[in-house]
Formats: C-alpha cells, structure tokens, sequence
C-alpha cells in the first residue's frame, strides 16, 4: 500500500488571528480531506510587537479539529531559523508549502527553505500573496529575491502576482489558481437576525467596508464617496467594521468634515470569525475602495455569504468581479466609486446580483487550489 504524501505547511495559524491564519487552516483541511498527512508549523513569534500595528497578534478561538499545529518560528531569530530548518529537513515531508505575504519573513524562510532543501527529497513551494508588497520598504527587493531563489515553486492567487514573480523569477514553475472561496465562517443567517446580532439597523440599504482598516485599502476614498449629494437623500448608511493599523483620526475627520456622523457606524475592533457572518449577511452591499491590491480575502467572504461587491480596478480585484454580473468594478478614483453606490442605491437591489454570484462562485474550489500546490511541486518529476 502506497504511503500518503506528506506536507507541511509554514504560516500564520491559530492561535494567531486573522484571514492568513483562516487561511491556511482551512488549506490543511482540504488536504487532509484529500488523505495527506498534513502538519502546520506556526509563529512563537511572528511580528515584534513595535512592529504589530494592531491590539493583539493573538485569537482566543479555540484551535481547529483534527490539525496538527505546532507553534515554532521565530521570524527574528537566526538560530531557530537553522533548528526548525534541520528538524523539517529530519522530517523529510514530501512537501513544505509557505505563506509569503510580505518582505520581512524572507530571511526566516528563506533560511529554512534551503535547510529543508538539502534533504534531497522535500519539495519547496509558497503560495505567494504579493511579490511588490502594498506598503513599501527599503530592502523589499532584495529580501524578496532571497526567499524566492530558495523555491521550487510557486502559486499565485492574481495574474498581477503572477506578473510580478515572473519579472523577478522568469524561469520559477508557477500558476494562477484564483482565491478559493472562504466557507468556513459558517451558513448564512436572515438579514434580520444578522442586524439585531451586529446592532445595524434593517431598515435602508447597508453598505460595508469589512476588515483591517489600512491606508491602501481607501476607506477615505470611500467615505468621500459616500459624502455625495445625490446619496443624502437615500436610506443609506455606510458600516465600518475592523481594526485600524494605524492612524484613525483622518477617517473621523473625513467623517466631521461631511457631516458623516449618523449614517457611518464604526465597529473599530477585530471582529472574530464567529461574528463575521452576522456582518456579511446584515450588508447589502460590500464595498472593497482599495488603492491598489493583488487579492483580498474579502471577495471570497461576499461569494461565500451570496452578497454583491464594489472594487476598484487595482491589482487583482478586477479579476474577479465582472462589472455588472457580481457587483461593480470601477476606476480607483472617488467620482467612479460615488457613481456605482448612487446607481445602487437608486436602481439596484442586492438581489439582482444573484445569479450571477452563484455561477461565478462555482470557479473557487478548494481542491483547485490543493492541485495547482501539486502541480508546482512535482513540476518535472513523477507526481
């Protein structure tokens, strides 16, 4: 009888928080599903703290069921990059899968990827969410490149990713495989029962910007948009719900300055994921203002919970939502944005994006990513 494969996955997951962390853990499960053996080394220490830009790196969830998580990796310190290195390498799994999202874990895994590697036997791929990072550094570059050279493959999740790991590494094996829908925050719940749970109002239209509130994401674009004349006169109110990383004050002036205050609700707090389906489904529509991106975790929540969306045509997002069929796709720039929440509030309802919602969401399979982590992997060798 033929052994399982094996893989081990290297990246945020519980007890950390947040979309990555989700992520992976629900990545694991369709492994599992799929008869790996799968086991996932997280962070003893992932951001130093003066570095966190929010509250907590921490969730108080309790961990999944029936994963194998071990917390190890300290992403500051040489000398458990070189102890976790040697010890994956003792392991010898058929796979190591990282999760590279940003610069500054290049050299933890870089260094431990090229431990790994001297097995001769494990395979060394990363599903790499930016190549360029949203909020640049100096050494980005360089750090980038020094993971990168360390890989087998890779798979990204936007054709501008995947743009962006070709300029940097022409001749790497790598794939586009879209965001797979993001299903495990639970079933849908009545809009009603989703407002009185959140406390947003049911009556009027519910418009949401959801998750961590950064520069890049363009909550100020938003809340200009949404100072238009021509929505005053609407049922209309805009929810805020996530925690800043970073600097509230310009959105509560934006929100002074337009006279904002009794139709913005600011949930300024992280919300836990047994409370985001309640957000989701007491929203009429999901507004996604980004400054420029490569994917977002976000879209994949709205497929999941069948709710329309509005994004600016940055990075990937595009990709994702055609124009007219799921929600809207705009210019990144605050008249567009206005443009399509007035044409909704005025002459759409979130049903009429149904259908097409329930034949785009088909494309998002999870098992279409566990393939495409496979396909690189064995890339020139007998799967």
């Amino acid at each position: 009888m033929t052994a399982p494969r094996s893989i081990l996955i290297i990246g945020p997951a519980h007890p950390l928080r947040g979309g990555l962390a989700v992520y992976n853990e629900r990545l694991a499960q369709q492994f599992r599903q799929e008869g790996w053996d799968v086991t996932v080394y997280t962070f003893s220490l992932q951001y130093p703290g003066f570095l966190f830009p929010g509250v907590s790196q921490y969730d108080d969830r309790p961990a999944p069921d029936g994963l194998d998580i071990f917390v190890k990796i300290n992403s500051i310190n040489p000398l458990n990059w070189l102890k976790v290195g040697r010890e994956i390498a003792r392991r010898s799994p058929d796979v190591v899968l990282f999760r590279f999202w940003i610069p500054l874990m290049a050299p933890c895994f870089g260094t431990i990827a090229r431990l790994v590697r001297r097995n001769g036997h494990t395979r060394v791929v990363a599903i790499t969410d930016n190549i360029v990072p949203h909020e640049k550094r100096p050494g980005d570059r360089i750090l980038t490149r020094y993971f990168l050279s360390s890989i087998h493959g890779a798979v990204t999740m936007s054709q501008k990713v995947q743009e962006d790991l070709r300029a940097v590494r022409p001749s790497l094996p790598s794939r586009y495989q879209p965001h797979p829908l993001y299903d495990n925050f639970g079933d849908p719940v009545p809009r009603e029962e989703a407002c009185a749970h959140t406390g947003i109002p049911s009556d009027g239209i519910n418009l949401l910007f959801f998750g961590f509130i950064r520069e890049y994401k363009g909550l100020d674009w938003l809340l200009e948009a949404f100072a238009d004349e021509r929505l005053r006169a609407c049922p209309v109110r805009l929810i805020v719900a996530g925690e800043c990383y970073g600097d509230m004050r310009p959105y509560q002036e934006l929100t002074d300055r337009y006279g904002l205050g009794d139709r913005v609700l600011l949930h300024n707090r992280f919300i836990a994921d047994q409370d985001v389906r309640y957000y989701f489904c007491a929203a009429d529509l999901v507004v996604q203002p980004y400054k420029h991106a490569t994917q977002s975790g976000v879209t994949q929540i709205c497929y999941h919970f069948c709710r329309p969306m509005l994004v600016t045509r940055v990075g990937g997002l595009a990709e994702m939502i055609p124009d007219g069929k799921v929600g809207y796709a705009v210019e990144p720039q605050v008249p567009a944005i206005a443009d399509a929440l007035v044409d909704f509030c005025l002459h759409r309802h979130r049903n009429d994006f149904d259908a097409g919602i329930l034949e785009e969401k088909r494309k998002y399979r999870w098992s279409g990513m566990t393939e495409a982590i496979a396909e690189v992997a064995f890339h020139g060798r007998e799967a």
